[in-house]
């Protein structure tokens, strides 16, 4: 099945936050902001802008009537400042002006006076001042100390990987709308509308069934508006609270990327030992998480990096920490993979740094410890399924990779400008929510008289296509056209208590409850079809908009057997909550099975370095993917090739950068780079793993949006060998992402 939104995405008739028509008597909501990163507010005046023609009312922290915050994990975060800010970007007031243009007038006319503090913008410097937003956490396994005096070969270093904008084709928005008898309706580009209306409902003092959110789709989430669409969606509440009138809010592209969070900065050091035959033996890491100024969803992004510090190799002895440093930046918040890349990022380059000593290829070592069956990993989740030397041995097969390493080692012989580099990347991510209360959803089915069926789950649709494999599970089980389901807007009051579309979760969960949901219409519905037509209920099924017995087709029509339901009062409405077996874990030993399963993969880099001018072109990446049975394999190979270069993004080009007063200046798409179609790989091939897929999965079909992400990791590793080809004496470095800039030092590096 084609994605369903193809048709009106392409055509420009698909609905957004922002296409919606608004009532008469709407007003325009503007953020006001901090322009400091760090200080106490002296006074701030509103007079000029209040006095403005066309400024409804200026909203501050004074005009909350419940509670000013909308910390989730951590309730540190104010909604709008107090009497200090901590962020370049914090919101400090919201102003509400008949258009667009006045109230931007209207904040140009406010004048504020802040007394500057002491700025922290690393998480380094945080760490010695001892900021931190919560305590560290550590996961252990075996006993290092003692490991390490046992290696043939220790390696120590570090490594820093930058933050990433999510760069969102559609910013943060909302259109917020009085209802009656004191309740409100909020459309929310969000991935969590549950969170929207639990924060709204503690912001505005009233309870969570006065609030209706409802989210068409996004245009676009990575992560970045888990929890981020929140506060805008909350600042329009209150203003509608108090003015009962509409509240429409569109962040422009430069608010949106000032006034929001990143992926987390890091800054990590290494120990890794080896013996003779290349096993790891011992591995330990310190992650410093550069959370910004309040903990947004840092603490169980922290948590999921220790959760793949490891990336797909078993090492019986593993001590991993982690910080979640406090600093004065934006707060950093989720981005596709969740703290998994940048653990990744780590071990893979204490691998480069052993190969580098031991002059050997880093894919030895790699090959060497890779994930087998029944091998533990460091937080105690047995390895089940295991996939990792499949994809491995499949990719080297499939892709000839002797023959690529050979055209590598020609071409860097006869070639002096220009260098050629090639690396390896396997990956192993764990699906679930690693918080495992969170990992439930819920499915409501309308089954109409005429046969037409509306589909509600909690799964938000933000361009990975979730609605069209929702649609595909329901027309699979009730066996009738597609034309006869609608996938309808995801929204509170028809599915409460909604986990986040995140965590590459959101399939699993949802398409779950819809499968329990469609299977017990069909129980039903098989009581009043062999009554019909005098057969036995086993011998039933659904099929092709027919009812068949065994494999012959009855006239019995789909509409004939639901209006006949209707004559029974047989229940043609369904509501289903799936919850995750088996999973679970202690935070208190920081021990358990937290994924229903993991993903794995390989993929095979090539690069080709200008060693004039230091850049690089992806010539192609070569991947097996473990998708498991794959119920949409477009769908699903569209995935794998989107989150690649976004990882190829990060790792490459996309260079968050502040200044020492803590003020954005990659603020823009002019001195903010993210790949275009000339920046990507020339190829991407993508071949699915055999394997006969997990049950835990919908369909057996694999989680596929954050686990292709980590492929982009390998890029970085082949540009530096292909540095390294051209200059014998460059020392290897792990910072990304690697830019020209760098790769230029690197190659005339003495």
């Amino acid at each position: 099945m084609k994605n369903i939104d193809s048709f009106t995405h392409v055509r420009g008739e698909s609905l957004f936050v922002d296409d919606l028509i608004c009532r008469q008597d709407a007003l325009i909501g503007l953020c006001f902001d901090s322009p400091k990163a760090h200080g106490k507010i002296i006074s701030v005046d509103y007079t000029k802008a209040e006095a403005l023609e066309g400024v409804e009312r200026i909203f501050t922290y004074k005009d909350v009537l419940g509670e000013n915050q909308i910390g989730g994990i951590i309730p540190d975060e104010p909604l709008w400042a107090e009497n200090e800010v901590h962020f370049w970007g914090q919101p400090i007031a919201f102003i509400v002006a008949k258009t667009d243009a006045i109230a931007k007038k209207a904040r140009a006319l406010i004048t504020i006076e802040i007394e500057e503090l002491p700025i922290i913008t690393t998480a380094k410097e945080a760490k010695e001042k001892g900021s931190f937003i919560n305590a560290p956490r550590s996961f252990n396994l075996g006993e290092t100390a003692t490991a390490f005096a046992n290696c043939d070969f220790v390696f120590e270093g570090e490594t820093f990987s930058n933050g990433q904008e999510h760069l969102y084709l559609e910013t943060q928005g909302c259109y917020v709308v009085p209802q009656e008898n004191g309740s409100i309706k909020i459309t929310s580009s969000t991935q969590g509308p549950t969170q929207v209306q639990k924060i709204a409902a503690r912001v505005l003092g009233i309870s969570m069934h006065k609030i209706e959110v409802d989210v068409i789709r996004l245009g676009g989430g990575f992560g970045g508006k888990e929890d981020q669409a929140t506060p805008w969606a909350v600042m329009a509440a209150v203003a509608v609270q108090h003015l009962n009138k509409p509240v429409k809010y569109m962040l422009n592209r430069h608010d949106d990327m000032r006034m929001t969070g990143k992926r987390h900065p890091y800054a990590s050091s290494f120990k890794i030992g080896l013996t003779k035959d290349l096993k790891i033996k011992a591995f330990e890491a310190e992650f410093l998480q550069n959370s910004g100024a309040a903990a947004d969803l840092s603490p169980a992004i922290a948590e999921r990096t220790l959760f793949h510090a490891t990336n797909s190799y078993f090492i019986p002895n593993v001590k991993t920490t982690v910080y979640s440093c406090k600093t004065n930046l934006p707060p950093n918040t989720a981005f596709r993979g969740f703290g998994g890349p940048q653990g990744m990022f780590v071990i893979e380059s204490a691998i480069a740094k052993a190969a580098d000593a031991l002059a050997i290829d880093k894919s030895k070592i790699q090959e060497a410890n890779l994930l087998e069956e029944n091998n533990e990993f460091s937080y105690g989740q047995i390895a089940k399924e295991v996939q990792a030397k499949k994809t491995w041995f499949s990719a080297k097969e499939k892709f000839e990779l002797e023959k690529l390493q050979k055209e590598v080692k020609v071409f860097n012989k006869e070639n002096q400008v220009y260098k050629k580099g090639i690396s390896l990347m396997p990956i192993a991510f764990g699906i679930s929510f690693t918080n495992t209360s969170m990992n439930h959803a819920r499915a409501l089915i309308h089954i109409y008289q005429d046969g037409s069926v509306g589909v509600s789950t909690g799964a938000v649709e933000m361009g990975q296509s979730v609605n069209t494999k929702m649609l595909q599970v329901a027309q699979d089980i009730l066996g009738i056209s597609a034309n006869k389901l609608k996938i309808e807007t995801t929204n509170t009051t028809r599915v409460a208590n909604t986990s986040p579309s995140a965590a590459s979760s959101t399939a699993d969960l949802n398409g779950k409850a819809v499968e329990m949901a469609c299977n017990s219409l069909i129980k039903r519905l098989t009581k009043v079809a062999a009554k019909m037509l005098l057969s036995s209920e086993e011998k039933i099924h659904f099929k092709k908009d027919f009812i068949f017995v065994e494999r012959e087709k009855s006239e019995l029509t789909w509409n004939a057997l639901i209006a006949q339901a209707m004559l029974e009062r047989v229940s043609l409405s369904e509501n289903a909550h799936y919850a995750t077996p088996i999973i679970n874990f202690d935070k208190t030993k920081e021990k358990g099975h937290p994924f229903a399963y993991h993903v794995y993969g390989t993929a095979i880099t090539t690069v080709t370095v200008d060693c004039i001018r230091g850049i690089y072109e992806i010539e192609n990446v070569k991947i097996v993917h473990d998708f498991g049975k794959s119920m949409n394999i477009g769908i699903d190979t569209g995935q794998v090739e989107g989150a690649l270069v976004q990882g190829i993004g990060w790792m490459t080009m996309e260079e968050i950068s502040y200044s020492e007063e803590g003020k954005l200046l990659s603020n823009s798409l002019s001195t903010y780079k993210i790949p275009d179609i000339f920046s990507s790989p020339k190829t991407i091939e993508t071949i699915p793993l055999e394997t006969d897929g997990n049950e835990m999965a919908i369909r057996k079909s694999k989680a596929v949006g954050e686990p292709p992400l980590m492929y982009g990791i390998g890029v970085y590793f082949a540009i530096q060998q292909a540095v390294k080809e051209f200059n014998p004496n460059y020392k290897i470095k792990f910072h990304a992402p690697f830019t020209p800039e760098k790769v230029v030092m690197g190659l005339y590096e003495k």
